[in-house]
């Protein structure tokens, strides 16, 4: 072989070996990428499944909160109209009782504590009866009114004195 057929041969040896070297580089990059390629794949599946899972549990919360919500505004209508039926009944009391039945004092009418005790024929049933009236009528009450419990205990003053 001539000097330029082993330089030739040499070349191609170099570059077939040059070339496998590459080759064999680019099947490493190319395994590196599928890999890679199989861990974005997994984290995007993971990734998608923890967002089902995240929207599931969100409407479900939605579904309670809204359960919830109708509860309330049921009970605050069922509170409305018992507050309603409470001033109905209250004001019938007062349009029932006659004039005799109650004061008036700074624009408010009072109803006079006979009425309260009617009935109590002994000391006990007046204690008993006094007792829940108090709490009806005590001003830390939302309808409680502190002219109509002075009018009480004084009712209650006088029938106790009578009792005893």
């Amino acid at each position: 072989m001539s000097q330029s057929g082993a330089a030739t041969a040499q070349w191609l040896f170099e570059d077939t070996a040059e070339g496998e070297y590459q080759r064999q580089n680019l099947k490493k990059e190319k395994q590196k990428l599928a890999e890679e390629k199989r861990k974005l794949e997994k984290e995007k599946r993971d990734f998608r499944w923890k967002k089902q899972m995240e929207e599931k549990r969100l409407a479900q919360e939605k579904q309670l909160f809204e359960m919830k919500w109708k509860i309330l505004e049921e009970e605050l209508q069922k509170l409305a109209k018992d507050r309603q039926d409470m001033e109905l009944e209250k004001e019938q009391y007062y349009s029932n009782a006659t004039r005799n039945s109650y004061v008036e004092e700074k624009g408010k009418r009072i109803i006079k504590g006979e009425l309260f005790f009617s009935g109590v024929g002994n000391e006990r049933a007046l204690k008993k009866r006094y007792k829940e009236l108090i709490k009806i009528f005590h001003p830390d009450n939302i309808d409680g009114d502190n002219d109509t419990l002075l009018e009480i205990n004084r009712e209650y003053d006088n029938l106790r004195k009578a009792f005893e």
